[in-house]
């Protein structure tokens, strides 16, 4: 015998299909959807449904977008000889929170993974040599995630992009701000400690 009416376990099932959600909080989800009243459902699948036909990527950066050029690529203020190369779109979202970055961007959409079958050819590489090779840009920013495959992917597109004569750069990391050595791991000491800056002041 099944826990729920069948609608709402089959909508929980949807739910539980994205990341970070797991059983609890898709059947919380999905409760909450159908205790909408009518007009509010139909706003939310209507949203769903309107994001999933319009959004695709931009055709310079391969970031998510509803037009044929994200905003950041159509923005002549920004400085187009700045690449920064990030796995995901929502690094692009994190980065430009910070309001300190005025280049422009590369979105790969993934990572290298050979346990999860993923290689060059499924990454926006070409894309990204291709533009390289056609753009005068001065300096690549690697902004992929400092774990294994991160890593990976930074040090395969160094050795990829560096006959284009470019300046190829790694975002510094280290000790978060607010944290305390004694809780830092080694590794995490070691990059601090390398990518150490003179001070100001």
């Amino acid at each position: 015998m099944k826990e729920f009416a069948a609608p709402v376990e089959r909508l929980a099932e949807h739910f539980q299909k994205l990341p970070g959600i797991g059983l609890k909080s898709a059947q919380r989800l999905a409760f909450t959807v159908v205790s909408m009243p009518p007009e509010q459902a139909r706003d939310f699948a209507d949203a769903i449904l309107a994001a999933s036909a319009s959004v695709r990527r931009c055709t310079v950066c391969q970031n998510l977008t509803d037009g044929d050029v994200c905003p950041v690529c159509a923005d002549p203020s920004r400085d187009t000889g700045l690449i920064c190369v990030v796995s995901d779109p929502r690094d692009v979202a994190a980065i430009e929170r910070t309001r300190e970055y005025r280049g422009l961007y590369h979105v790969l959409h993934g990572v290298l993974s050979p346990l999860s079958h993923i290689g060059p050819d499924d990454l926006t590489i070409k894309a990204l040599v291709e533009r390289v090779g056609k753009t005068e840009v001065r300096e690549i920013i690697m902004a992929t995630n400092p774990d294994t495959e991160g890593e990976a992917t930074a040090v395969y597109l160094s050795r990829l992009l560096r006959p284009f004569g470019v300046r190829i750069t790694r975002l510094a990391y280290g000790i978060p701000v607010g944290a305390h050595l004694e809780f830092a791991d080694e590794v995490t000491l070691s990059h601090a400690l390398d990518g150490r800056q003179e001070m100001s002041i």
